[in-house]
C-alpha cells in the first residue's frame, strides 16, 4: 500500500490509502482533502500512520520532507504513540464490558473519544479526523444519535446492568440514586428541554433532569430522563420501581442524600416495601428531634443513634472539620451582610 495524494477539479487535494496488490489500483481509504498545504501534510502522515497500522506496525515516522518541518513529524507521531495507548486500553474495556455487541462502529469511537478527549461535538470531529482519520459532519453524529436512542439504548442499558452484576453478583442489594441536570446552549425550549433549577447554574439554559441509579463502586444500572422543570424529589420512586419491574429484584436497599430525603419519598419507600438509608438535615426535622440531636456530646466521628417521632432510626455523628468548615462558612456570610447592610434600596441619597 502507499499514499497518493489526487488532485480535484475543486482545486482541492485527496489524500488516499491505494492497494495495487491485485495489479490494479484500489482506493483502501480517503483520508480527507483540502486546499491548505499545511493540512494536506497532515493527512499524508495520517495516510501513512493508517498503513501502518493495517499492517500491524507502530513505528515512529521520520519521513519529512525538509528539516524545518522534521520536529513538528516526530512530536505528531511521539503525540500518535501516547493516545494509541488509551485506545487500546479503553477499547479492551469496551468490549470486556460488552459494548461491541452495538453494531455501529461510530458508538465505539463516540465513547473512546469522550473519555479521553471531553469536549463539544465539534471539537470531537476534529479529534475524530486527527487521531482515527474519520472525516465526520457534526450533523452526522445528531442522526447518529437520535438512531442510536431509538434502536441501542434499552440494549446499552442491558449491557451495562449484566456487567454490573457479573462483576458484584447477582447477590447485590444496595442501589445509590442521585440526581443531576444537563443543559443545553439553546435559546428556545420545547417539550422536553426546560428550563428548571440548574445545578450547574444555567438557569437561563433550557435542561433536563437526569436520575441515575449505579451500585455499590459506582457501577452503572440504569437511569431515566425527565423534563428539565421536573422537581427532582418526584424522580426516585419512578425510576426505582421501573428498575425493579424490569429486572425482577427483590430486597432492594435504596440509598440517596438529603436532596430526596422528604416525606412523601419516605412515605412511598416505606409503603412499597423497600429498605432505605437516606441523608437528613438537622433544620428540617421537628423541634423535639432537633433538641435532641443538640443535646448530644458527641467527640469527633463518633455516632448515636436517635429515634423519629414516626419510627424511623436516625444515626448522627459528629465531624470537628465539617463544624469548623460550616463555622467559617457562617462568619464570611455574616461578614458580607454587615459590610453591605443597609441595603442599596434603603440607603438614602446624600
Amino acid at each position: 500500500m502507499f499514499v497518493r495524494a489526487k488532485k480535484n477539479h475543486s482545486g482541492t487535494v485527496s489524500v488516499q490509502v491505494i492497494d495495487k496488490s491485485s495489479g490494479s489500483y484500489k482506493v483502501v481509504k480517503t483520508i480527507g482533502s483540502s486546499s491548505d498545504k499545511d493540512e494536506i501534510t497532515r493527512l499524508k502522515f495520517l495516510a501513512r500512520e493508517y498503513i501502518l497500522k493495517s499492517q500491524g506496525q507502530q513505528a515512529i515516522s521520520f519521513d519529512a520532507p525538509t528539516d524545518s518541518n522534521f520536529f513538528d513529524t516526530v512530536y505528531r507521531s511521539i503525540q500518535n504513540v501516547q493516545m494509541l495507548g488509551p485506545e487500546i486500553v479503553l477499547g479492551r474495556i469496551f468490549d470486556q464490558i460488552g459494548f461491541g455487541a452495538i453494531p455501529e462502529e461510530l458508538f465505539r469511537h463516540l465513547v473512546i473519544s469522550r473519555l479521553i478527549y471531553p469536549v463539544s461535538k465539534l471539537k470531537t470531529i476534529n479529534y475524530l479526523q486527527k487521531y482515527k482519520g474519520l472525516n465526520l459532519h457534526v450533523n452526522e453524529i445528531y442522526r447518529f444519535m437520535d438512531r442510536f436512542h431509538k434502536t441501542y439504548m434499552e440494549e446499552v442499558k442491558r449491557i451495562s446492568y449484566e456487567h454490573t452484576v457479573s462483576v458484584l453478583g447477582d447477590s447485590f442489594g444496595m442501589i445509590f440514586y442521585d440526581v443531576t441536570t444537563l443543559y443545553f446552549e439553546a435559546a428556545d425550549e420545547d417539550d422536553y428541554r426546560i428550563s428548571g433549577f440548574s445545578k450547574d447554574g444555567k438557569h437561563s439554559n433550557p435542561q433536563i433532569v437526569l436520575g441515575l441509579l449505579v451500585a455499590e463502586n459506582g457501577y452503572p444500572l440504569d437511569y431515566e430522563a425527565f423534563q428539565g422543570n421536573s422537581f427532582e424529589g418526584h424522580t426516585m420512586l419512578p425510576v426505582i420501581e421501573r428498575f425493579k419491574a424490569k429486572y425482577k429484584l427483590e430486597n432492594l436497599t435504596v440509598v440517596a442524600d438529603a436532596g430526596l430525603m422528604s416525606n412523601s419519598n419516605v412515605a412511598l419507600l416505606r409503603q412499597n416495601g423497600f429498605d432505605f438509608i437516606l441523608g437528613g438535615r438537622i433544620k428540617n426535622e421537628s423541634a423535639e428531634t432537633k433538641n435532641k440531636i443538640l443535646g448530644l456530646e458527641l467527640a469527633d466521628k463518633s455516632f448515636s443513634e436517635l429515634e423519629r417521632p414516626d419510627g424511623l432510626r436516625m444515626i448522627v455523628q459528629y465531624s470537628a472539620s465539617r463544624a469548623a468548615k460550616d463555622a467559617k462558612n457562617r462568619e464570611r456570610e455574616w461578614k458580607g451582610l454587615r459590610k453591605n447592610w443597609p441595603p442599596e434600596s434603603c440607603r438614602k441619597s446624600t
